[in-house]
């Protein structure tokens, strides 16, 4: 577990989707499933996908420059750059250093990747709030963007999980207590194969059934433990803004949880699963619906491939 005692705050939220709608309707037949089947398992009916000349760096400077705007700080009030993607633009550099370049920052704040899939935001976020209460940075820009449509067999019935967009934070030293307090993260090696890109290979492979089954174990018992340690309990979670794997398994947790539906954020409805942008994205969507109050108590939770895992809370602060 990462106990945070600094006090830190989210200042700002933004997020970027391609203009690109690609149905259900466009996918089923060519993959060999039923669009019944896409909307009542995953409770997906749309995505987002990127075009011609469009990379993550592009969705990742997009809901930057819109996190910017909302923290009211400019590009070079960075202190530091991390991108949390599981498909950069390139092998080398880091996604990061493009974004760093389209966002005209020019003092020379670090920037760096993170890899940790579908927990990636949750990870950077834990990282970025670490350098903050070292006392080294003051402003951190987190993002999280992915373009699975690059890695997806679109003949293949698991084409239909994903989609592209990315979301972005600004987290900042505050002198306001109640801010980040806790992380805790986790990881299972033997669980590599399950979802993977194997070397050589252009597209992900998956195995559905243990995707759902590690999701519906290790997000309620994380999330259970973590409020546990604090002295909390379901009953004071305000919103659960979690990794968007499935319906079924955001159903199987808020079950699990004893947690009410309507407390448990979802969007992959009109984005599919965006993998590490899923979080800041639903964030996002979140805070500027204004549904998230000064004082409520947030839970992000995410399960990736590898296996990832994680959970933080956050008491919400205007």
């Amino acid at each position: 577990m990462h106990q945070v005692n600094s006090c830190i705050r989210i200042a700002g939220t933004g997020s970027c989707v391609p203009d690109r709608v690609v149905s259900n309707a466009e996918l089923v037949a060519r993959a060999g499933t039923q669009e019944s089947w896409v909307v009542e398992n995953l409770g997906i009916r749309e995505r987002r996908v990127i075009g011609p000349g469009e990379f993550c760096s592009d969705l990742g400077t997009k809901a930057a420059r819109r996190a910017l705007e909302a923290a009211g700080l400019g590009p070079n009030d960075l202190d530091v750059i991390i991108v949390a993607t599981a498909t950069p633009d390139r092998g080398s550099p880091s996604t990061a250093c493009i974004v760093q370049h389209k966002l005209g920052v020019t003092n020379g704040c670090p920037a760096f990747d993170l890899n940790a899939v579908c927990s990636g935001f949750l990870y950077a976020m834990s990282v970025g709030s670490q350098f903050i209460q070292s006392g080294i940075y003051r402003n951190v820009l987190v993002i999280g963007a992915d373009t699975f449509s690059r890695i997806t067999n679109w003949d293949r019935r698991d084409c239909v999980f994903f989609g592209d967009g990315a979301g972005a934070v600004i987290l900042q030293r505050t002198e306001v207590e109640d801010g980040f307090f806790c992380f805790e993260l986790s990881a299972d090696g033997r669980g590599q194969d399950n979802f993977t890109v194997y070397p050589g290979h252009p597209h992900f492979t998956m195995n559905g059934r243990a995707v759902y089954e590690t999701a519906t174990t290790v997000l309620p018992q994380t999330i259970q433990g973590l409020l546990a340690k604090h002295g909390l309990s379901v009953a004071d979670v305000s919103h659960l803004i979690p990794h968007q794997p499935s319906v079924r398994v955001l159903r199987r947790t808020a079950e699990v949880l004893g947690l009410p539906a309507e407390r448990v954020a979802m969007n992959m409805d009109r984005y599919a699963n965006t993998a590490g942008a899923t979080i800041p994205i639903l964030l996002d969507e979140t805070v500027r619906g204004g549904r998230i109050q000064s004082g409520n108590l947030v839970v992000f939770a995410a399960v990736g491939s590898g296996w990832t895992w994680g959970a933080a809370l956050y008491r919400w602060q205007d």
